[in-house]
């Protein structure tokens, strides 16, 4: 089933089995070691303001800007240091909340995959 069918049809998916694509970080985000970042968007809304999706990381550091975010970690380990805001350790069965503009460094421990529901402006 492709994105596209998706966005009409209900469906599930096995998320540790979900063949994931490239997404390359942008240098700048890299604090240490080598990490490599790959992912799938499995619906968009038709107004491309809601995405749902599955994202992985392997171990380094990175910093990033937030969207509006919900998301559940399936495998692996992190910790997401939220800049002026809190620490939040996650592991598998853990779901966190991201704010917008939320400035975040994350260490990954260990190769991470989550399930994401991001909420555009």
């Amino acid at each position: 089933m492709t994105t596209n069918d998706q966005a009409t049809a209900s469906f599930a998916v096995h998320i540790p089995d979900v063949e994931l694509d490239p997404e390359p970080l942008d240098p700048e985000q890299i604090v240490s070691g080598a990490p490599v970042v790959t992912g799938k968007v499995l619906w968009e809304s038709t107004d491309g303001k809601q995405l749902r999706g599955i994202w992985q990381i392997t171990p380094g550091v990175v910093t990033d800007t937030e969207a509006n975010e919900l998301f559940v970690v399936v495998s692996g380990r992190a910790t997401v240091e939220v800049e002026g805001g809190q620490t939040l350790e996650v592991g598998p069965g853990d779901a966190a909340v991201l704010r917008e503009g939320d400035r975040t460094t994350w260490t990954v421990h260990e190769t991470l995959r989550k399930a994401y529901h991001i909420t555009l402006p």
